[in-house]
């Protein structure tokens, strides 16, 4: 059978923690613009709001909301491989275009790599703490259950 989609309530959830664990107080502009969207979306329009990125071969959908060091990082909402429940996991969205080794850039890079994925790591924690089911702890869950533990 498969899982319904998130209520809002737990995607807004998600967000609050995702914002303040991303920026702290003090979200950009193009950030606030793409919630306030979201704000006035019906909970009935709510997935097909036009903030929300899509993946046409999936039921996996973005919301780019960035962090305090780069812009590009999304939330990401998706379906498990077994269909029954739906995940929240942050992207880093950088991993595709690192700079050559030789480049003057690639240290640099490196650690705004390293520096994206502590964020969302920590973001994933916050989640699972809150009781939001995110790919990790659902890869935990079933890896549990495959040893019988």
């Amino acid at each position: 059978m498969k899982a319904p989609k998130p209520q809002c309530a737990i995607v807004w959830k998600a967000i609050v923690i995702y914002l303040h664990l991303a920026y702290g107080t003090t979200i950009p502009t193009a950030v606030r613009g793409r919630l306030q969207t979201l704000r006035l979306t019906s909970d009935e329009e709510f997935y097909a709001s036009q903030v929300f990125e899509r993946d046409k071969t999936s039921d996996k959908m973005s919301l780019r909301l960035g962090n305090h060091l780069y812009p590009h990082m999304k939330l990401i909402i998706e379906r498990s491989a077994d269909g029954s429940a739906f995940l929240f996991r942050a992207d880093t969205h950088d991993g595709h275009c690192c700079p050559a080794v030789t480049s003057r850039e690639y240290q640099a890079f490196r650690q705004l790599m390293a520096d994206n994925q502590q964020i969302a790591a920590d973001i994933e924690t916050a989640w699972t703490a809150a009781g939001i089911p995110t790919f990790k702890e659902y890869l935990r869950e079933d890896l549990r259950r495959r040893l019988g533990a």
